[in-house]
Formats: structure tokens, sequence, C-alpha cells
């Protein structure tokens, strides 16, 4: 029997109309919103596993139960992953969907906070996965969606390769069309169904829905 998940719904008809105004105000200032206590502590734990590492960085954010990130870190075992949930009751649950290598971690933090400290501390990416974000597909939400919020400017900064998956085909062209603001190129392709990287990419494909996927390379400032 299949799984069923609902595809979204939206009162949004296109792009959204304020799209290019919110993404330069963002793009021409920076956050300054407080740091959490439990995403420095949760920074701190990152930076003692790194260590000395000066090996190529991968962060899989917004990484749920944390079933790509051992994904990404078993295909990619020269790398260093990170994974990062602002969710405790998703990120306690990763025992579940581990796997037997040592070249990852999963940490709780909010992921606006922890890339601010990624900036900060002058951390460049090798890559950089966002999968299945939450695409808050009222219009009235758009600045809730990364490419809509002050998180965009140091998603860029970070550079690497960036690849973001979205069963909502709408998100991925905004985020095509705000990478565009900024100066950058990126490609989408409709995901083959052959190994899903995430829960929800399973949920989504047995209920037969379809996903995309952005790749882009960001050029960090």
């Amino acid at each position: 029997m299949k799984n069923s998940a609902r595809s979204i719904t939206t009162n949004q008809v296109g792009i959204h109309q304020n799209l290019e105004k919110v993404v330069q105000r963002h793009l021409n200032s920076s956050s300054q919103k407080p740091l959490s206590n439990h995403t420095k502590d949760a920074f701190i734990e990152v930076l003692e596993w790194l260590g000395d590492w000066q090996g190529p960085l991968i962060l899989d954010s917004c990484c749920g139960v944390g079933e790509s990130t051992a994904n990404i870190a078993l295909a990619h075992p020269e790398t260093k992953v990170i994974g990062v949930d602002k969710s405790a009751l998703r990120t306690q649950k990763h025992h579940v969907y581990s796997a037997k290598t040592d070249n990852y971690l999963v940490v709780r933090a909010d992921l606006q906070d922890f890339l601010r400290l990624l900036v900060l501390e002058e951390k460049q990416l090798y890559k950089h996965y966002l999968l299945y974000p939450n695409p808050y597909p009222k219009s009235a939400h758009l600045q809730r969606r990364w490419y809509a919020s002050s998180t965009f400017t140091d998603i860029i900064k970070l550079g690497g390769i960036f690849e973001v998956r979205s069963n909502w085909k709408l998100y991925i062209e905004e985020f095509v069309q705000a990478l565009l603001i900024a100066n950058i190129q990126s490609n989408v392709t409709q995901v083959e169904k052959i190994t899903p990287m995430t829960p929800f990419e399973r949920k989504y494909w047995e209920s037969g829905q379809d996903s995309w996927k952005l790749i882009s390379t960001l050029a960090a400032n």
C-alpha cells in the first residue's frame, strides 16, 4: 500500500510579485537577530568534531532525521558531512537511519544562526544540500522561504556546489530567480525516481508525486 502524501496547494499564482524586492533587500543587509544559545553550543560541538580538518566540507541543511546526511557521507568518504535540523524530535530519531561511517555528524541547531556562524568562522563548503525544506506555500509566507530570508546571503557566502530538491516546482523556480537576482546561474532537472535520499522523498515518490532539483555553483564573496 502506498504512503499518502498530499500535494502542495497554494493561493499563489506564478513567481511572487514581491520576490525581487525582498531578495534585493536581504542582499543589501545582514541579519541582526541574536544567536540562539543552543545553536552556539551545537556549533562548538561541530568545531571540536572537525578539529584541524582542512579537507572538503559538506552541509546537509534541514536534514530532518539525518537519513540524507548518512547517505551523503557514505557517497563522499573523503569529506566531512554535517547535518543540521532545528527539531530535537527529528534529530533524536537519527539512530534509526545512521550509517556505519565516522565522517558525519548530525546536530540540532537553528539553521539561520548556524549558517551565520559558519560564515563568521570563514568556513567554505564543498557541497551544500537543501533537500525538501518546508515550502511555506501560502503567498503571505514568502519571507519564510530560504531564498527570501536573510539566510540567503549566507548560503551564497558559504559557496560550493548547491543542490535544492522540492516536490513544489514553484519553489525551485523562485529559487532560480532569487539566484539570478544575485547574478548566479543554476540548472533545474526533474529528479529520477531511483534511490530516495530522504524519508520525504520516498513518501512523495510512493504517492506518485514528482520532484525537481536545482544545482548551482556558488562563488563565495
